[in-house]
């Protein structure tokens, strides 16, 4: 039961951060109505949990991002960094000088996001909120974790899921994988089956064809975040706006 919770949890979680937070709020790959936005919004909130990320300030960091990949100014450049955890550190405090205004981020980089104070300022960033996640999660492990591991090591990850994925697509997606693409950075394709991150980790395709709503590039990648935002749209939910993979050529496989 405790795995299958984890697991869950888990996909939930980076499904929603991919398609709502990444190519929704920082790309506008697609679009909804105002209704559906709030639903996604919503859930996005309820399924991160004690790790939810406002939009705006994943937007902006992201944009960052994209624009100073692998240099100095990029916010999570592990070139520059000894390890994930120093890395995703000082992500953080960049997050958060966005996310609670502290900071103005240039004019380019922000704007066009999804903005309901309700879910991102009065619950999202607040630490009773975030606690009361934090109690429930442990309340579920302690009705049925059956080893003593399971509180040490799954129950805290759960806690920090949406920075821990932060840290696996940006240290590995710039580390470690292969390339389709001769970008201007780092960037890589850790898994052709990104089954882990939800299609976060085809970062070299990802940063080869910023636009696209589609992270594969090759007929063996597989991108699951891709394949629900095609559902959403065959049910009518979302519009796709931007080009998607089909209407790329097929990349020269460059070596690793």
């Amino acid at each position: 039961m405790v795995y299958a919770f984890f697991a869950g949890h888990w996909m939930l979680s980076v499904l929603f951060q991919s398609v709502f937070q990444h190519r929704y709020a920082a790309h506008k790959m697609y679009t909804m109505s105002p209704r559906m936005e709030r639903v996604m919004h919503f859930l996005c909130w309820l399924i991160q949990g004690s790790s939810y990320l406002d939009p705006r300030g994943y937007a902006i960091l992201h944009r960052e991002h994209h624009a100073f990949a692998d240099t100095e100014n990029d916010p999570h450049a592990p070139s520059f960094h000894a390890n994930a955890l120093t890395m995703m550190l000082k992500t953080k405090k960049r997050y958060d000088d966005y996310a609670h205004d502290r900071v103005k981020p240039e004019a380019r980089f922000d704007g066009d996001v999804p903005d309901w104070p309700l879910i991102d300022h009065t619950l999202g960033q607040s630490w009773f909120a975030r606690i009361g996640f934090c109690v429930a999660y442990a309340a579920f492990y302690f009705a049925f974790a059956t080893h003593w591991w399971q509180f040490a090591f799954m129950l805290p990850l759960q806690m920090v899921m949406g920075p821990l994925h932060g840290a696996i697509v940006n240290w590995c997606g710039h580390k470690y994988g292969y390339r389709n693409f001769d970008n201007a950075d780092l960037s890589r394709n850790t898994l052709p089956f990104d089954f882990v991150t939800m299609g976060e980790l085809f970062q070299n395709n990802h940063h080869k064809y910023g636009a696209s709503p589609d992270f594969s590039a090759r007929w063996f990648e597989i991108d699951p975040g891709w394949q629900f935002i095609k559902l959403l749209s065959a049910v009518g939910l979302v519009q796709i706006r931007t080009p998607q993979r089909a209407e790329y050529p097929e990349p020269v496989r460059r070596a690793a």
